[in-house]
C-alpha cells in the first residue's frame, strides 16, 4: 500500500477510535441535558393549569433558566480548563439532575422562577465545555461531522422526549403526584447517574488516552496543535482578552438572535400544536417527537455538508433564514395544519445553523482562551433563551394571539441569517482551514 493510504487509513482509524468511544457518551449526556432544560415545556400543558401559571409567568419561568445559564458559562469553562472536563462535567450534571428533579415540588410562581434560575446556573457550563473539549478531539477539518453527533441530541431529545413527557402526565393521581411531578423527578434521576459514569470512563485530553494506540495519540496530538497553531488566538493573546476580542461579539449577535427564535419555538410549540389541532397531551408529544425526528436528520446534513465544502457561513445563514420563514408563515397562515408545518420549519432550519455556527469559535480562538470565548459567545447568545419565551408570553396576553410575536421572532430570525452572511467579509473570518481540508485524506471521523 502506497505511503500516502497508509497514512489515510491510519488517521481514519484513529479519528473512528476517537468518535466511537467519545461520541455515544457525549450524544446521551446531551440528550438529558435537553431533556431537563426543555421539559417544562411539556409540563406547562398540565402544570399552567394546576398551578394557575398565567403565559406572562410561564414565560418568565422558561426563560429565567438562561438567565442563571449565561452568568456563569465563563467562570465554569474556565474551571473546566482548570481541573478537566472528566470531573467538572460530571459534577455539573450531578448537580442539575438533582435540581431537576426539585421541580416536582414547585407550587408557586417565585419557586418556579427560583428553582429554573439555578437549573440554568448548574447547568451554565455544560455545552460550552463539550465544544471545547470536542475542539481537544477532532481536528478542524472533520470538526461540524463530529459536533452534528453530539447535537443530534437536541432534536433527539425532543423526540424521544415530547411522547414521554405526553406518557408521564398521565401519571396523574399516581401516589397522590400529578402527571407533570412524575415528569420531573423521573427526567431528572438519570443525569445523576450519569454523572458517575463520566468520572470513570472521560479522558480529559488525547494525551491520556491508553485506548489508542501511541502513533495514535501522537498524530492527533500533532494534529490538534497544529490547528490551534493557526488559530487568530495562537500567538500569546492573555486568556481573558478574548471578552475584548471583537470577534467574539461578531459572533454573539447572530447567535443572540437564533436562540432568541429557537427557545421561543421550544417552549411555545406544544401549547401552540395543543390549541392549534385541539390536540391531547399524547398526541401533541407524538407531534412535536416527530418534527424533532425531522430536524434530526436535517441537522446531520448540515454537518456533513458544511465539512465537505468546507463552508461554515452559507450553511449556518441558510439554516437560521428557513427558521425565519417557518414562522413568518406560523403567523400568517389561518389553515391549522399547515400553521404545525410552518412551526416544523423553524426547528428544521434553528438546528441546522447550530451545526455549522460552532464550527466558528473552535477555529479562531485555541487553549484556554477558547474556554472562554466559546463560553462568552454561548452566554451572550442564551440571554436569547429569556428573550424568546418572553416575547411570546407578553404578547399572548393581547388579542391578536400569535401573530406579532411570530412575525417579530420571523424577521429576528432573518437578521440572523443576514449577519452570517455579513460575517464572510471579515477577513478574520476566512477560514484558515479550508485548505487544510480539501488536503485531509482523512474526511470523515
Amino acid at each position: 500500500m502506497p505511503r500516502n493510504d497508509q497514512s489515510a487509513c491510519a488517521e481514519a482509524r484513529t479519528l473512528r477510535a476517537v468518535s466511537v468511544r467519545l461520541l455515544p457518551l457525549l450524544f446521551v449526556l446531551y440528550i438529558f441535558n435537553v431533556l431537563d432544560r426543555t421539559n417544562v415545556a411539556i409540563a406547562a400543558l398540565q402544570m399552567n393549569h394546576e398551578l394557575s401559571f398565567s403565559p406572562a409567568a410561564f414565560g418568565i419561568g422558561a426563560g429565567i433558566f438562561f438567565l442563571g445559564y449565561s452568568l456563569f458559562e465563563v467562570p465554569s469553562n474556565l474551571i473546566l480548563a482548570r481541573v478537566g472536563a472528566r470531573r467538572w462535567i460530571a459534577s455539573i450534571m450531578i448537580t442539575w439532575g438533582m435540581l431537576a428533579s426539585a421541580m416536582m415540588f414547585v407550587h408557586t410562581t417565585t419557586q418556579f422562577y427560583v428553582l429554573r434560575f439555578f437549573i440554568g446556573v448548574a447547568e451554565a457550563g455544560f455545552f460550552p465545555g463539550v465544544i471545547f473539549y470536542l475542539g481537544q478531539w477532532f481536528p478542524a477539518a472533520q470538526r461540524a461531522t463530529a459536533t452534528s453527533r453530539f447535537m443530534i441530541a437536541i432534536p433527539l431529545a425532543a423526540a424521544f422526549g415530547g411522547p414521554l413527557g405526553g406518557a408521564l402526565l398521565g401519571l396523574r393521581g399516581l401516589w397522590h403526584l400529578s402527571g407533570w411531578q412524575w415528569l420531573f423527578v423521573i427526567e431528572g434521576i438519570p443525569s445523576v447517574i450519569l454523572g458517575v459514569v463520566t468520572l470513570t470512563y472521560l479522558q480529559d485530553t488525547p494525551q491520556k488516552a491508553r485506548w489508542l494506540s501511541t502513533e495514535q495519540r501522537a498524530w492527533l496530538v500533532d494534529r490538534i496543535r497544529s490547528d490551534s497553531a493557526r488559530s487568530v488566538t495562537a500567538h500569546g493573546r492573555p486568556t481573558l482578552q478574548a471578552i475584548a476580542h471583537p470577534l467574539v461579539w461578531i459572533l454573539a449577535l447572530p447567535y443572540f438572535l437564533a436562540l432568541t427564535v429557537w427557545y421561543g419555538y421550544v417552549f411555545w410549540a406544544p401549547l401552540v400544536v395543543s390549541e392549534a389541532l385541539h390536540s391531547s397531551n399524547g398526541v401533541t408529544g407524538q407531534i412535536i417527537g416527530a418534527i424533532a425526528a425531522l430536524s434530526a436528520v436535517a441537522m446531520l446534513a448540515a454537518g456533513a455538508s458544511s465539512d465537505r465544502h468546507s463552508e461554515r457561513y452559507l450553511h449556518a445563514a441558510f439554516g437560521i433564514g428557513l427558521a425565519g420563514i417557518g414562522f413568518l408563515g406560523a403567523a400568517l397562515i389561518p389553515q391549522p395544519l399547515l400553521r404545525v408545518a410552518a412551526l416544523g420549519l423553524v426547528s428544521i432550519g434553528s438546528l441546522g445553523f447550530l451545526v455549522p455556527f460552532w464550527c466558528l469559535p473552535t477555529m479562531l480562538f485555541s487553549g484556554t482562551t477558547a474556554a472562554v470565548g466559546i463560553a462568552l459567545v454561548n452566554s451572550i447568545g442564551s440571554i436569547g433563551g429569556f428573550v424568546g419565551p418572553g416575547i411570546i408570553g407578553a404578547m399572548k396576553n393581547g388579542s391578536t394571539g400569535d401573530t406579532r410575536s411570530f412575525t417579530l421572532l420571523g424577521i429576528t430570525a432573518l437578521i440572523a441569517s443576514a449577519l452570517c452572511v455579513a460575517a464572510r467579509s471579515f477577513a478574520a473570518f476566512r477560514s484558515p482551514f479550508s485548505a487544510a481540508a480539501r488536503r485531509s485524506p482523512a474526511s470523515e471521523p
